[in-house]
Order: C-alpha cells, then structure tokens, then sequence
C-alpha cells in the first residue's frame, strides 16, 4: 500500500487520437486500428498514429528548428507531456520531476544514422545525442523549463508503469511533490520490425477481421504486433480535488531467467506483483484487469494463469487494449492506464469483441493494470476511483 498518489493529468498521442473524446470514441468502436505496410516486400500489420495525430506531430516538428532532428519518440513525448501538465493545471509551476521513458528509444533515427555509417564509413555530427535514450526526458524537460530531476530508463515492455513505480518513490520520500511519468515509443521501423519477426511472434496475413487475438486463450498462432504513441501522466501527493484517479498499491516483481523472453508458465512475476499491489485490499473488491497480454500464446496464458491463481473464484472482469492499438512496447503500460482512467472516468467496461465476457461489471471503482517485459519485469498498479467522481 502506499499513501495517497492522485494522479491529477494524462496526455497520450496513440492510434485511438488525440483527445479524450477521439479516444473513448475509439475504444467503444469495434473496430481495430491496424494496417497493412510493407517492410522489406513483405505487408505487416502495424498501428499508426491517427491522422491528427501525424498532423500534431508534423506541426511539432516544424514549430522549432532544434526539433527538426529529434526521433518521433521523442517528439511524441513532448507533446503528451505539454498536454498532460495542461490537464493538471501545472502551468506557470515548474517544481516537478521528470521520468519518461522508452524500450526501442530513437529506433528511426539509430537505423537511419546505422546505415549512413555502413555507407559512408562516417558518422553525422548529431547522431549521438539524438539517439541516446536520456535525450526523451532530456527534451521533455527542456520544453516546460522543469527545476525537478529528470530520469530515464528501459525496462523494455513494462518501462511506462517502471516510470510510475519511480515517480511513487520519489513522492513517497518526500523529495518531490509533484512527478510527471510515462513511456513513449515509435518502432514501427525495419529493423524493429525484422527484429519481432525473428522471434516468430509477429501476426500475419489480411485475412482475419481481428489480426491480433490478444485475450483469446484459444488461438493456435502467435499475433502480437506493433504500434506507436506516448502517453504522460501527472502525479501528486495526497488526494487532490481533480483527481483523475488514485494510486492505491503498486507491485512489482522479476522471474530468473530461463531464456532471454521466457515467462513461466503460471507468471510467477505477475501473480507476486498484483499480490503486492492488492496489499490489504480484498480480490473481491477489483473489479477490472487491463492485461499486459501482447497476443501471444504463452504469454496471454501466462498471465490469465497468474490472476487465476491470485482471485481464484473471484476474477473480476479482464481486458486489454491490443488487439486495437498493437504492442507500444515502452509505451504500452501508461495506454493501458489511459484505458483504466476512461473506464472509471465513463463508469463504462470496454470488452474484447473477439472474447466472451460472462460477467460486465455494474459499477467500476478499482482496476488493476499490469504490464511485463522480456525476462518478466512485471508491474501491477491498483487506482481507484475517486470519491468526488
């Protein structure tokens, strides 16, 4: 359990949109966000930004000469973090921390200065600083003139609520009062892509309404694929009167190592992780999962095992967003949060279309929203819908 956390502001920039009305729209479609583009002759199945969204960033780009030369995980972390201290009111106060961070990092800009070197035998003058994996913060910070540290990390797919678990701690100790926490990522580049193909986990083919079965437990073929965006959340001590939602327990856990992706079979990680993030609050009383679950065999199974084993007869109602919006790797946690918020927010649970849902919740007031990386770097965070909503 921790003390009270109010998180106060959210900004995302996804496939779903822009704005909260673009998004929930979104998520109460049936309809996916995927495409299909070719990387190296082959037709992928990816998620892109919204058409408003490519346009923001585009804007974004050209509004300063210094931005010209950022990766879109970068500038797509600007402009989520602009918005989401927007939504918080933080204007005019720049006393707060920075902690965003990202798995893939500048993945356009590494291939593309990767392969001037391969032809070139030289190097660009900004290929260094622009690809460092600090340079996502860094720039965040630069943008709204922040006093407050700034931080980042990787922990591959579970980096956005890594970046929560640290904006908690620093709030927790009293070194700060304020964080601003999150995960962008944009992979949707060759290399990226190749690289998820090799490990024989990437969907395929045009021919299924849904390409990616995220939640289905039935499916005999792995279909995680990727998409892009960012999202930001604004974190405060105690419990503040615009609230979006409380930070009731976070958990977090790591497996040993088998091999460089495994989970176990039964998500040890994940049942210790949602375990500590409970704390003292009964199963009973959850009333909503956001699975991680990629798409993948195993790993889909894997965590419905370890919330089986954790709620036994008292599973609350399960879902996740990537089906619709991809795997945002780095990124991905902080949707999934987005999705949470939307939920308690609308008083509404949006379901898996593919998957049957026996039992809707009526009211929703606690949802847990779990996230893991390669070599089970699990998080498990526990909101709570505030009274005032």
């Amino acid at each position: 359990m921790v003390s009270p956390i109010s998180i106060t502001g959210i900004s995302s920039i996804s496939p779903l949109g822009i704005t909260e009305e673009e998004i929930w729209k979104a998520y109460k479609s049936l309809e996916h966000n995927i495409s299909f583009e070719e990387f190296e002759t082959e037709k992928t199945p990816v998620a892109n930004l919204s058409a408003p969204g490519k346009k923001i960033i585009e804007k974004l780009k050209s509004s300063n000469a210094h931005y010209q030369n950022l990766d879109d995980s970068v500038l797509f972390s600007i402009y989520a973090a602009r918005n989401a201290v927007k939504s918080a009111g933080w204007q005019g106060n720049h006393n707060f921390g920075v902690n965003i961070g990202s798995s893939r990092g500048a993945t356009s800009l590494f291939e593309k200065y990767h392969k001037e070197f391969l032809e070139n035998g030289k190097s660009s003058t900004l290929s260094s600083p622009t690809t460092t994996l600090g340079n996502i913060s860094s720039w965040v910070a630069h943008d709204l003139q922040t006093e407050g540290p700034e931080i980042s990390h990787s922990i591959t797919c579970s980096t956005a609520l890594h970046a929560l678990l640290n904006g908690v701690a620093w709030l927790q100790s009293g070194l700060a009062d304020r964080f601003l926490v999150g995960g962008s990522e944009a992979p949707l580049t060759p290399f990226t892509i190749a690289q998820m193909k090799a490990l024989k986990i990437y969907a395929s083919g045009e021919d299924s309404i849904y390409p990616c079965q995220a939640l289905n437990l039935e499916k005999n073929r792995n279909s995680m694929f990727l998409g892009e965006g960012a999202g930001v959340i604004c974190l405060e001590n105690g419990i503040k009167d615009n609230a979006l939602a409380l930070v009731k327990g976070i958990g977090y856990a790591t497996e040993p190592l088998k091999h460089n992706i495994s989970i176990s079979t039964d998500a040890d990680c994940f049942q210790k992780s949602m375990k500590m993030a409970l704390g003292n609050t009964k199963p009973e009383d959850v009333d909503a999962i956001v699975l991680h679950a990629p798409g993948t065999i195993k790993g889909d199974l894997a965590e419905y095992n370890a919330i089986k084993a954790v709620f036994e007869d008292q599973m609350p109602a399960l879902t996740t967003n990537k089906w619709k919006i991809g795997h945002t790797f780095g990124a991905s946690g902080i949707l999934s949060l987005e999705l949470a918020l939307l939920m308690l927010k609308y008083q509404e649970f949006i379901s898996v279309p593919f998957v049957e849902h026996n039992d809707i919740p009526k009211k929703l007031n606690k949802i847990i929203v779990n996230a893991v990386g390669f070599g089970g770097n699990a998080v498990s965070v526990l909101l709570e819908r505030p009274i005032h909503n």
